[in-house]
C-alpha cells in the first residue's frame, strides 16, 4: 500500500472516530442520530459570546490604539445590521442602540452601549461591554451618544464609514443625523474605522487558533475522503464536490464560503473562483479541491489538496509532473519561511515568486495567500502584490504581527497541450507566531495517488 493510500485510510478512520465520541453520561457506541455531542462541531451557545468578551477586553483597546484612535461608534439597529454587530455584542438590537468604544495610547480600553430602556435589561444580561446605559423611550439615539462623546471629548472618532464592506455599515442617513448631534467641531473629528477592525479581527485568539486547527484537520481529512470515491472515467468533478456536501450536512458543518463555488472540484485546465462541473476525471489529470468549511457560525477554512490520476502502468507521477510538484512545494516553504512578525505580506509573495521565475513557471497572476478565519478572505495583510515587479501598497504593504492566520498556496503553472493552463496550488493554513509561521496541519509533501482502475 502506498504512503497516500495510508494517508486515506488514516483519515477515515480519525473521521469515524470522531463519529463514534461519546456522550457524557459516558454511555458507549451512542450516534450521531442519538445525539448531537457526535458531531465534530457540536453547537455551543456560550463559546462565542465568552470568546468575543475576551478578544473586546485584550484586543480591541490595542488594536485602537494601533490605529491612533481614541474612540470609536457603532450604531446597531434590527433588519440592515451593522457588518460588525456580531463581533460587539450588538447581533440583537431591535431599536437604534450606539455602541461606543473608548481607548487611550496604552490601550487601555473603557466600552458603553446606550440602549433603548425596553431592550437595555436583556442587553445587559449579555453585552460584553462595561455599562449598559438605559435611555428613556423616545430619546434620540443620535443626541444619547453625542452627549457621551462631547463629555469625553475625543481627538478622533471612528465611524463605520469605509470601502471595506465589514468596516462600512453606517448608512447615508445615520451618518448625517450623527453630525448634526454632534456639531461642527466634532463631526470634523470622524474618521474611518477601517483600521481599527483590521488590527482588530486580524489577530486571532489562542482558543480561535485552536477550533480553526481542529477545522482544518477535518477539512482535509474530507478531501482525502472524497478522493478515495474517484473512479477514473466514471466519476466527475461535481461528483466529488456532491460527495464533499453531503458529508459537510452529515457531520453538521457549513460552507466556508459561497455554497455553489465550494468546493470547487477542477480536473481540468485552470478556472479561478468557479464550480465544479461534470467533466469526467480521467487519467492523467490532475485533481484540484479548493474547499472550506464554517464551524460554530463563525470560524472557516481554506484548504486545497491536490491528486495525480494514474495512467495505466503508472505507480507514480511521470518526471515531468513530479518536477512541477516539488518546484510548487519549494515555492510553498519559501513563502512559509519568510512569513515572521514586522515582515510585509509584499515579501512573502516576492519570495515564493522568486523560486517560480528560477523554475520556469508560467507567470502567476494570484496573490501568494490572505488571511483567513472569520471569512474565506479575512482583513489583515494580503500575501501579494509583487506580480510584475509591482512595489508594496494597500494590503500588500501591511506587516505580519503573530496571532494573524493566513491561507496559502505553493504555486507552479505551465501551458498544457491545448494552449491552455494548469496551476498546482496546494493552499495551506498557518498562524503566525513570534518565531514565525506555524502550520496548522502538516501539510501536503506527495500528490494524492489516484490509480487508473479500481
Amino acid at each position: 500500500m502506498t504512503m497516500n493510500r495510508l494517508r486515506v485510510l488514516l483519515a477515515c478512520l480519525i473521521l469515524t472516530a470522531i463519529m463514534a465520541c461519546t456522550d457524557d453520561s459516558g454511555s458507549e457506541g451512542t450516534t450521531r442520530a442519538d445525539t448531537a455531542e457526535a458531531l465534530p462541531f457540536p453547537d455551543d451557545p456560550e463559546l462565542w459570546p465568552s470568546i468575543r468578551a475576551e478578544r473586546i477586553r485584550t484586543l480591541l483597546g490595542p488594536a485602537m490604539a494601533r490605529a491612533g484612535i481614541e474612540a470609536w461608534v457603532v450604531l446597531a439597529r434590527e433588519n440592515a445590521n451593522d457588518p460588525i454587530a456580531a463581533h460587539i455584542g450588538a447581533e440583537n438590537a431591535g431599536g437604534l442602540a450606539g455602541f461606543l468604544f473608548f481607548a487611550d495610547s496604552d490601550g487601555n480600553l473603557e466600552s458603553l452601549a446606550v440602549s433603548p430602556e425596553t431592550e437595555s435589561t436583556a442587553l445587559s444580561e449579555v453585552s460584553p461591554l462595561d455599562e449598559v446605559r438605559s435611555v428613556p423611550r423616545g430619546t434620540s439615539m443620535y443626541t444619547a451618544v453625542a452627549e457621551e462623546l462631547k463629555r469625553r471629548n475625543p481627538a478622533s472618532i471612528a465611524v463605520n464609514s469605509s470601502s471595506r464592506n465589514i468596516a462600512d455599515g453606517l448608512s447615508y442617513t445615520q451618518r448625517v443625523a450623527l453630525e448634526a448631534a454632534l456639531g461642527p467641531s466634532l463631526s470634523d473629528r470622524l474618521v474611518s474605522s477601517e483600521e481599527i477592525v483590521i488590527e482588530w479581527l486580524s489577530v486571532k485568539l489562542p482558543r480561535e487558533v485552536d477550533i480553526m486547527r481542529r477545522a482544518a484537520e477535518l477539512t482535509e481529512q474530507l478531501e482525502l475522503e472524497a478522493y478515495a470515491q474517484i473512479v477514473p472515467g466514471e466519476t466527475t468533478d461535481a461528483d466529488v464536490a456532491r460527495f464533499l456536501k453531503q458529508r459537510m450536512a452529515e457531520l453538521g458543518v457549513t460552507d466556508g464560503w459561497a455554497p455553489d463555488q465550494n468546493p470547487n472540484v477542477n480536473s481540468g485546465p485552470d478556472r479561478g473562483h468557479s464550480h465544479s462541473t461534470e467533466k469526467v476525471i480521467m487519467p492523467g489529470d490532475v485533481i484540484q479541491t479548493d474547499f472550506g468549511i464554517g464551524v460554530h457560525g463563525m470560524w472557516v477554512t481554506d484548504i486545497q489538496r491536490f491528486a495525480y490520476v494514474l495512467m495505466a502502468g503508472e505507480s507514480e507521477a511521470p518526471p515531468e509532473m513530479q518536477d512541477r510538484w516539488e518546484h510548487a512545494r519549494e515555492g510553498s516553504r519559501a513563502a512559509k519561511a519568510a512569513m515572521r512578525p514586522g515582515v510585509r505580506g509584499w515579501d512573502v509573495d516576492v519570495a515564493q515568486r522568486e523560486v517560480l521565475e528560477r523554475h520556469g513557471s508560467i507567470s502567476i497572476i494570484w496573490s501568494t495567500g490572505h488571511p483567513v478565519g472569520y471569512w474565506a478572505h479575512d482583513v489583515g495583510p494580503r500575501l501579494g502584490g509583487a506580480a510584475g515587479g509591482a512595489t508594496p501598497s494597500g494590503d500588500a504593504a501591511r506587516e505580519l504581527r503573530p496571532g494573524q492566520t493566513f491561507a496559502f498556496d505553493g504555486f507552479f503553472g505551465w501551458t498544457r497541450d491545448d494552449g491552455t493552463t494548469k496551476t498546482i496550488s496546494v493552499e495551506e493554513m498557518v498562524v503566525i507566531t513570534e518565531n514565525g509561521a506555524e502550520w496548522l496541519i502538516d501539510p501536503q509533501e506527495e500528490w494524492v495517488l489516484i490509480p487508473s482502475e479500481r
